[in-house]
């Protein structure tokens, strides 16, 4: 582990999933190997959903080290979306396997960590890392929104991947409130509150 630490590895932080009614918070950790640079990384909102299907295994491939980890909807509503991301983001790291010389996170906070650590806000447009994270992040959420939409297909979860949109807010009230439903979220609670 230290002869990792030595070297000065970054490691790259990024979350998705903070703003949807549903499902886990997901944190990626990325290493990049300065040896095997990947070309078009970019922040994960910027890029289409091919090009981000296309990169994420180019990362997974090619970084030094990666982790994805999440915090559910029900530690989401028992400790808040912002400590629910640090807790992922906590999750990540502890996974990632190697001793990181610095941890770079997007945005403007950082969770408790036993490394170097600093928030960089739009960290996933100039951090190569970070943008990596991101990616890895998206795709790994989405994947999942797309598992629970063969599940509960009434809730067009593949289409809008959970944000609330006006058809994902009709549904909510047709089909009622699923357990992967974050219930501190006001526009569920207020569901929830009117039957």
């Amino acid at each position: 582990m230290e002869s990792f630490a030595a070297a000065g590895l970054i490691c790259g932080v990024d979350e998705a999933g903070r703003g949807p009614l549903c499902g886990p918070v997901v944190a990626a950790a990325v290493v990049l190997d300065p040896a095997r640079p990947i070309d078009g990384l970019a922040d994960s909102k910027k890029l289409s959903e091919r090009a981000r299907e296309r990169l994420a295994p180019l990362i997974r491939e090619r970084a030094l080290a990666w982790a994805v980890a999440e915090a559910s909807a029900e530690e989401i509503d028992r400790l808040n979306i912002l400590h629910a991301t640090m807790l992922a983001m906590q999750r990540v790291v502890a996974a990632l396997g190697v001793a990181p010389h610095e941890v770079r996170i997007d945005g403007n906070r950082c969770p408790a960590l036993p490394y170097p650590a600093r928030a960089i806000v739009k960290g996933d447009a100039t951090e190569p890392s970070i943008s990596a994270a991101s990616i890895l992040a998206k795709t790994a959420r989405d994947e999942t929104m797309r598992l629970l939409d063969k599940a509960f297909p009434y809730y067009g979860l593949a289409a809008h991947k959970g944000y609330p949109t006006t058809a994902h807010l009709a549904a909510i009230e047709r089909h009622g409130v699923a357990d992967f439903y974050r219930r501190s979220f006001a526009p569920v609670r207020r569901i929830l509150e009117s039957r």
